[in-house]
């Protein structure tokens, strides 16, 4: 039997221990429901996560049983409303879950935030009623997941130049190219695919297609030996004549270009949320073993130096988590974000680096080894400062926007 998160979290009667908010210090501050959800996932994170996280990792396994469970758990749908077979709770909690989720394991992370900000967030918004019974209601649960094609091998970030093709033919269209960096490109069983239908139209003769896996045409490529992030698939889907019925276009035709880049705004609080994540995970780890390394007699965690390198790394996670709480609470009230989404996910993205990164200066040796998580941390990290936008694309959005602000013409 599938509960809701509603359900789940009134059904828990519990008190929060004040050890239980050691790694987001300001939770108490938010609503109840907020701190009994982050009190959950810090429960899962702890059981079913933390232990497993290396050995997905090294074995490049997907964890298909954590996925089902933390769809149980109505972690895979988070703003998606109840009456859909979702959660029916805002932005802001599931950034809370996303980033307790990912401080465990990053790769149950990136999952987590496909399914819910670049498959289900665009479906809910621009779909109608029968592809939401389709697409929607049967990937909350865990059971089924999905996936985002934009990317192609040639395009990178310019989201624009989609050089995959839909050509209608009769009551169908007609798919050819192919869509790079898929992630859960091998277990989902649906994905949201952009194509041009009208090349003269250039950007906005791009469209948006709900498509079901595995289908006619459609061939996935091999999978991606990552860097990080390596319990979660990435590869090619390769369309060939893929027909597609034209009722399965999301929204209207030539609004692929707008659907995509506001659901990427939405998808960059995810990416935050999993950079935090990795970002807490490693000054958790860097605190741990310097207060039990003693060198000089004394416990590393007493030196000025060490000391300066937490400092640094706790003003770097609390600032970009700050920013990200702010994109989604703007989200939630349904104002403008795009900013703000740009600037969480680059803080949050930089800081996650710049953590795992003095993670491992101060575990030394220890830190270059696969016995310690540090050095599994400071490799997933890097991805987040490219997906879903890199930190260039960021610092352009950023600064559109305030040139904007400012009323200046370029």
């Amino acid at each position: 039997m599938t509960f809701t998160m509603t359900t789940i979290l009134r059904s828990m009667n519990f008190a929060l221990k004040k050890s239980s908010c050691r790694g987001i210090a300001s939770i108490s501050s938010l609503s109840e429901t907020h701190q009994m959800l982050y009190k959950m996932c810090r429960d899962f994170t702890e059981s079913e996560l933390k232990p497993n996280a290396a050995k997905f990792d090294k074995e490049h396994l997907f964890p298909a049983e954590q996925i089902r469970k933390m769809g149980e758990l109505g972690l895979l749908a988070v703003e998606i409303p109840s009456e859909l077979g979702g959660s029916g709770l805002d932005y802001l909690a599931y950034a809370i879950a996303m980033e307790e989720i990912s401080r465990g394991c990053a790769s149950a992370g990136v999952i987590m935030s496909v399914n819910n900000s670049l498959y289900l967030g665009p479906i809910y918004k621009f779909g109608n009623d029968k592809q939401k019974e389709e697409f929607i209601r049967p990937f909350t649960n865990g059971q089924k997941i999905g996936c985002f094609a934009l990317s192609e091998p040639g395009n990178g970030s310019d989201a624009g130049a989609a050089s995959t093709t839909a050509t209608l033919k009769g009551s169908d269209y007609v798919l050819n190219g192919a869509k790079c960096w898929i992630t859960n490109g091998y277990e989902s069983e649906a994905a949201v695919v952009f194509a041009t239908t009208d090349k003269s139209k250039k950007h906005k003769g791009i469209s948006a297609f709900l498509i079901n896996k595995p289908c006619p045409g459609l061939t996935l490529g091999k999978k991606e030996d990552k860097l990080g992030i390596r319990g979660s698939s990435t590869c090619t889907l390769n369309f060939e004549d893929c027909p597609v019925s034209a009722e399965n276009i999301l929204g209207e035709p030539g609004m692929g270009f707008k659907i995509a880049m506001m659901t990427l705004d939405a998808g960059r609080i995810g990416i935050a949320s999993q950079a935090l994540g990795i970002a807490q995970a490693s000054l958790d780890v860097a605190i741990d073993y310097a207060s039990q390394r003693k060198a000089f007699g004394a416990s590393i965690l007493k030196l000025q130096a060490i000391q300066s390198k937490i400092a640094d790394m706790a003003l770097r996670l609390e600032s970009a988590r700050l920013l990200t709480w702010r994109a989604a609470y703007l989200k939630d009230k349904k104002q403008p974000f795009t900013k703000e989404a740009a600037m969480a996910k680059l803080a949050a993205s930089e800081a996650a680096t710049f953590n795992s990164h003095q993670c491992i200066q101060i575990l030394g040796g220890m830190g270059y080894v696969s016995d310690m998580p540090a050095e599994r941390h400071y490799r997933d990290a890097r991805i987040t400062e490219i997906y879903e936008g890199t930190s260039e694309i960021q610092r352009l959005v950023i600064a559109s926007n305030i040139i904007k602000q400012y009323n200046v013409q370029l």
